[in-house]
């Protein structure tokens, strides 16, 4: 027989055995225990009873499948459709009961059938009425937090959208994507880039920090490269302070920042807070700003840069905007970072990444396996950024690598950076200069100096803190140390046989 069952909804008494199941049941909806799988196992082990959780479809959600062909549909609907929130049924020697339990969406709402072969005796019709509303609660948290997290990775994905246009130069998307959610945070003509640096398991709660320090009026993106860096851009260069106090409360907490840039040249702003990165890690303060520390570029005389990296980079100017600026931006990032990593910044494929730059390549006639290449390109891509601006016009300044490195500030700049390593009695310097040479690869530095590659490795990384340069990342510290070894003479002018516009054929002279 069927009859209906409300009196047994939400019910919150207990009875002398009730406190032994019901801290049992508490205990199942801890945040280290919630299950909605094992609460529904637990109840059946309670009450002795076959137990399943299905929903408004008959899809099984926990429990073995318990079929409810024999049952009146129309009860069955009444309970789907809220009509009652539980009913009662005996027959062919089973006592079940059916309890409505509201289920996130897309389902309306679920039936939680509990069968036993006994008749239900007061202790086990409110266990299982309290079992349902149990099921209920965190059925509803579940759907709370899941929304929650949506929302909160939709939101981290809209703010790595964002980065990666401002990354290719895209600033009018950018613009137009951010204007929904954090409306004016992208008026402006410069900003400033930081990377905060903690632990990769610390990283979300650094995340969550950076945001509250600059009050929502900044850019805050977990990077997709580096899984313990947060990525900062913001409009305000006082965000530095409020960053600089965060590294302060925040143990193993580093922080390096840009010089404000134009937005449009967010990819070499973030390369300059990589770079000042590296230098806050020998800091005690753990922070640093890239103008904080002298530049190679900074000492050479502008128009003789502008007009050498003009004449390089000319190749790219016949190019369509987007294309040329999204194979500037990817060969920035990729002579700053592996191209697995540059691929997860500008969300494209690692092979993307490589072909890009291989065509950069072919257009500037050189090889960028060169570590010596690298560094000059790389100092043509970061000059090309703030010295047209600076220095409009034609550029009629002499265009050789040579007049570029060939003044005195900037000489004495490299003889003093390289004689830092002279205080150290294993000739540093001898295999750092062999290790650039070799391409940054030990091995064949090694077999150059009649030593063991560990040997190689070892040098170059006392090098670092000596130098205040990150070395065995490839990035702006190791190309700063080839520029000061190319000012001085000790390793070889890179071969850049740029292609003349016009004629493929016609190599530039250097």
């Amino acid at each position: 027989m069927a009859g209906r069952d409300d009196e047994h909804r939400h019910t919150g008494r207990t009875d002398g055995a009730g406190p032994a199941w019901a801290q049992e049941l508490l205990d199942h909806l801890r945040p280290t225990g919630r299950d909605v799988r094992r609460i529904v196992d637990w109840l059946g082990a309670t009450v002795d009873a076959t137990v399943f959780l299905r929903d408004d479809a008959g899809a099984p959600l926990a429990g073995p499948a318990s079929p409810l062909d024999d049952l009146d549909e129309d009860l069955v609907a009444d309970i789907l459709t809220g009509r009652i929130a539980a009913a009662a049924w005996e027959g062919d020697g089973r006592h079940l009961r059916l309890i409505r339990v509201e289920l996130p969406p897309p389902a309306r709402a679920g039936v939680l059938t509990v069968s036993r072969t006994a008749p239900f005796d007061r202790r086990a019709a409110e266990v299982v009425t309290h079992t349902a509303a149990a099921l209920e609660l965190l059925l509803r948290a579940e759907r709370t937090a899941a929304t929650g997290h949506r929302l909160a990775r939709a939101t981290s994905d809209l703010r790595l959208a964002i980065l990666q246009l401002l990354m290719v130069e895209d600033t009018v998307a950018a613009r137009r994507v951010a204007a929904g959610l954090w409306p004016g945070l992208l008026d402006t003509d410069t900003a400033c880039v930081y990377v905060v640096e903690s632990t990769p398991h610390d990283r979300d709660r650094l995340a969550e920090a950076c945001l509250a320090a600059t009050r929502d009026h900044a850019l805050v993106v977990r990077c997709p490269a580096m899984d313990s860096h947060v990525i900062v851009v913001t409009p305000d260069d006082d965000a530095g302070g409020a960053l600089r106090g965060l590294c302060d409360r925040r143990p193993d907490t580093f922080l390096g920042g840009s010089a404000p840039q134009s937005l449009a040249h967010t990819a070499t702003a973030y390369g300059q807070a990589v770079s000042a990165l590296a230098v806050a890690r020998f800091r005690p303060d753990k922070a640093a700003v890239y103008a904080e520390r002298t530049h190679p570029e900074r000492l050479m005389d502008p128009r003789v840069l502008r007009a050498w990296t003009t004449r390089l980079l000319r190749p790219l100017d016949t190019l369509p905007h987007h294309t040329r600026a999204e194979l500037l931006a990817t060969t920035r990032l990729g002579l700053e970072f592996t191209a697995v990593n540059a691929a997860k910044v500008l969300g494209v494929s690692r092979n993307t990444v490589r072909a890009r730059m291989e065509r950069v390549e072919t257009l500037l006639g050189t090889d960028f396996s060169d570590l010596t290449v690298r560094a000059t390109v790389h100092l043509a891509l970061n000059a090309q950024v703030g010295i047209a601006e600076e220095y409009p016009g034609a550029a009629t300044a002499p265009d050789r690598l040579d007049d570029v490195l060939g003044g005195s500030a900037l000489r004495a700049w490299a003889d003093h950076l390289l004689a830092r390593l002279d205080g150290d009695g294993r000739d540093l310097r001898r295999t750092l200069r062999a290790w650039i040479a070799a391409g940054g690869n030990a091995e064949r530095a090694a077999h150059r100096l009649g030593v063991h590659a560990q040997t190689v490795r070892e040098h170059v990384r006392s090098a670092e803190p000596v130098l205040e340069r990150q070395l065995l990342a490839a990035g702006s510290d190791l190309y700063e140390v080839v520029l000061a070894h190319l000012t001085t003479g000790d390793l070889d002018r890179p071969a850049l046989h740029p292609v003349e516009s016009g004629l493929p054929d016609s190599p530039v002279h250097r």
